[in-house]
């Protein structure tokens, strides 16, 4: 075995498969698995797995040997080619809202994983998207194609460095097979290249796993997911299995799920898909879709263009939408929780977080004084502000990106301006501005 396999093995831990109730066989049929959180799958094999591309800060906070992007053994595992029999890959099951509309049984459809790890007192759970068909792919193939796993990549590791909570990832490997893909949803359907992406996070549970048992009607095994999760994923609360404990549980889910909508608005990310299958139980980004970031300054612009019409998962409607598949997840454990003002405390306190940092957010992004910030509300010169940069379609990073500077002038701003009539408005605006400033 290679010196990078050997070094995973030494700090292997305990996944949800020694824990939970799964199906141990490997199959890639797909199926119903009714009592079932996890199903064993071995990643299909690919032709020509190469290393295109690996994180380099990753890879150093996960103390890889050196010379580990030229250990083939370990590229091969990174592609599906090879397994450690110590660490059995298996897909998860989990259902959800999409769009608004009860799904049922989703789980992962082209993600597998296929290790869990301890480094450094953090945990990582390693998963390959596009390792091949698993029991939940449904009708899909379980591959993914080069152009969207450049994007996860790229933006999963993006936003890491901008200080938002999200998975990682560490490598992208190219397969050397062509994958079918309609990108235009048009019915013209073309070959593409094929990629695996491994991406990392602490967990990758989500509002659906919850969801999902309480739609089965599987009380005992929701309660017993429930309990897993305080226990490994909020061991720092040292939560007890009793009303107080959920309580905490909840309250901390809400307030994480604040904090990452917070920051999302904060760079103009926009998610694209937010269904509850797509939300982290740990306030993660997670899911790299059809996601977009903002050009000129729209609260109703959507990335996703299935969403093109309702613009469901619009910018300015993310904050809302994080609320409503909170109340989903509330929903889902109201079944075995008695005491629902749990939930109704939870949702509350996720309005307080969010309306504050949104408010400290945009207080900080304009450097205006302590005595300004209204602590729930935006200041009225954000306010202002964003109703000049909507009407006049203002770029949102350049604007932001041209108020840092040391020395800001009005004529700073000017790049950020794609219609020369806003020259007026912004000048009033400057000068209000500068005066709080």
């Amino acid at each position: 075995m290679s010196d990078v396999l050997s070094y995973i093995e030494s700090l292997l831990s305990p996944s949800i498969t020694a824990a939970l109730p799964g199906a141990g066989h490997s199959s890639h049929q797909p199926q119903q698995t009714p009592g079932k959180l996890w199903h064993r799958c071995d990643p299909t094999p690919v032709v020509a797995p190469q290393l295109a591309i690996y994180s380099q800060a990753l890879a150093q906070e996960l103390g890889l040997p050196p010379g580990f992007a030229d250990d083939q053994a370990f590229i091969a595992w990174l592609a599906g080619n090879r397994s450690l029999e110590s660490s059995p890959a298996f897909a998860n099951c989990y259902g959800g809202h999409q769009f608004g509309h009860w799904a049922g049984q989703l789980g992962d459809g082209r993600a597998l994983t296929i290790a869990e790890l301890c480094h450094a007192q953090h945990r990582y759970e390693w998963q390959l998207k596009g390792a091949g068909p698993t029991p939940y792919s449904r009708q899909g193939d379980g591959r993914a194609v080069l152009r969207s796993s450049i994007r996860e990549f790229l933006c999963s590791e993006a936003m890491h460095h901008l200080g938002i909570p999200t998975t990682r990832a560490l490598s992208l490997v190219s397969t050397g097979e062509a994958v079918v893909r309609d990108v235009m949803y048009d019915g013209n359907a073309a070959a593409e290249p094929g990629a695996i992406v491994c991406r990392l996070a602490p967990s990758f549970i989500r509002f659906g796993h919850f969801e999902l048992l309480a739609a089965r009607q599987e009380h005992d095994l929701l309660k017993q997911f429930l309990h897993f999760v305080m226990d490994r994923e909020f061991a720092a609360l040292e939560l007890g299995h009793n009303e107080q404990g959920y309580a905490v549980f909840f309250a901390a889910v809400c307030q994480r799920t604040a904090q990452m909508i917070v920051h999302w608005q904060r760079v103009g990310f926009v998610h694209g898909v937010m269904n509850t299958d797509n939300m982290s139980i740990l306030g993660l980004t997670i899911d790299y879709g059809p996601y977009g970031w903002l050009d000129n300054y729209d609260p109703d612009f959507t990335p996703n263009t299935t969403d093109a019409q309702k613009r469901r998962y619009r910018f300015s409607q993310q904050p809302a939408i994080a609320r409503w598949n909170l109340i989903c997840l509330a929903n889902a454990l109201a079944a075995i929780i008695d005491d629902h003002d749990i939930f109704r405390d939870g949702i509350a306190l996720y309005d307080t977080q969010l309306s504050r940092g949104l408010a400290q957010m945009y207080h900080d992004k304009l450097g205006l004084p302590p005595e300004s910030n209204t602590a729930n509300s935006p200041a009225p010169i954000v306010t202002s502000l964003l109703q000049l940069m909507t009407q006049f379609e203002i770029d949102h990073t350049l604007f932001f990106a041209a108020l840092s500077a040391p020395e800001v002038t009005l004529q700073n701003l000017y790049p950020a301006l794609y219609d020369s009539n806003a020259k007026a408005a912004l000048a009033a605006w400057f000068a209000d501005y500068q005066q709080l400033s």
